[in-house]
């Protein structure tokens, strides 16, 4: 039987069932002014930070008359590669320099990993020593170690040789990474390292086999650091080579200027040749750069 005459009534919703309301995101409720003042802003800095590349890449490829005018785009012309390529040793000195760095970077990834897994796994008499001998390297500029180590270099008859500059571009890169990676390694568990022995592998399996692998990020960073210091650098390649057919990139570059005045074409057309393999380089480690120096500065 139905009655009528009344109304039916829903049952309360439990509190949870209520409809939500949407947070509100901070970009909704940033103003327009204030939008517009960080899209500018974001542009600006932007082209601050491409007009330099892209004036250097627009250079070279105007003929030399028009080398130093402000016009972006007269007359492009490759005549600076070709004869970039053709008149000058720069394919030698590319090929120093990419030997050198070649070896800087496959030494120092080595050097750092062994040396940042061993400090951070094991204790032995000077560990501290040596941690805080690797940060205080780290504190003296080129100019006050320039001199010692040539005379080192001298000594030992490396001056005027690719492995005087690759080991003291190890000096450079390899205290710095070192501990970069010992700070990685801090964050593997220990414990991978015991199941490791437990298996039958040694302190160095356990490295080679078990963590290494996990460190492909810190390795990344090293790598990455390491061909950048051999690539760029300009006071010791300067001091320690001689000759056009020693010279590296750094010191070929300088060939083209004179008291007399610069050689605008050839030399924007080497840097924009110079540039190549660094940005290939940054772009095969760029996916474990930012998890590799976050991680290594961790602990220390």
């Amino acid at each position: 039987m139905t009655l009528t005459g009344t109304t039916r009534r829903e049952p309360a919703r439990p509190a949870s069932d209520a409809p939500q309301v949407p947070n509100v995101s901070r970009r909704q409720r940033r103003s327009p002014l204030a939008s517009i003042a960080l899209h500018a802003t974001l542009i600006t800095a932007s082209v601050i930070a491409v007009f330099p590349v892209l004036w250097v890449l627009l250079t070279s490829l105007k003929p030399a008359s028009y080398a130093t005018t402000t016009d972006f785009f007269k007359d492009p012309t490759f005549e600076n590669y070709t004869g970039l390529l053709r008149d000058t040793p720069f394919l030698t000195w590319f090929g120093n320099s990419l030997i050198i760095a070649g070896c800087t970077t496959l030494l120092g990834v080595f050097v750092a990993a062994t040396t940042g897994y061993a400090v951070s796994r094991f204790r032995f008499p000077g560990k501290r020593g040596l941690m805080w001998t690797l940060l205080i390297t780290q504190m003296f500029p080129v100019a006050v170690l320039i001199v010692p180590i040539y005379n080192i270099m001298a000594g030992l008859g490396l001056l005027n040789r690719s492995a005087g500059l690759v080991i003291t571009y190890l000096t450079i890169a390899v205290p710095f990474c070192a501990w970069m990676m010992k700070g990685f390694f801090d964050t593997i568990p220990r414990e991978l390292d015991e199941s490791g022995q437990v298996d039958g592998l040694g302190p160095f399996g356990a490295f080679w086999r078990l963590i290494l692998p996990l460190a492909k990020p810190g390795l990344a960073v090293t790598a990455f650091y390491s061909f950048i210091t051999a690539w760029g650098e300009v006071a010791y390649a300067s001091a320690f080579m001689v000759g056009d057919e020693n010279l590296t990139l750094a010191g070929g570059l300088q060939k083209f200027v004179n008291q007399y005045g610069a050689q605008w074409g050839p030399m924007t057309a080497a840097s924009v040749l110079i540039a190549v393999p660094a940005g290939l380089v940054f772009l095969f480690a760029q996916r474990h750069l930012v998890t590799g120096m976050s991680a290594g500065a961790v602990k220390g």
